[in-house]
């Protein structure tokens, strides 16, 4: 890791437990975001392949629990 990660690494410990819960929060907001973000994309290709939610939700199963 680069320095600069290490540096931010320090800075996150030394938060007080009210801002570090603050940046939790932030943090679980942001990469809740990007998943939403990305669930859309991936909706969006499927539909252009012609997938539905049955035919996803299908696949999931077979990959989980097999045939």
């Amino acid at each position: 890791m680069s320095a600069a990660v290490y540096q931010i690494i320090d800075q996150i410990k030394q938060l007080d437990d009210e801002d570090r819960s603050l940046f939790d929060r932030l943090l679980e907001r942001l990469e809740e975001n990007d998943w939403q973000a990305e669930a859309r994309r991936a909706r969006r290709r499927a539909g252009k392949l012609g997938l539905d939610q049955q035919a996803i939700d299908r696949a999931v199963e077979l990959e989980r629990y097999g045939a």
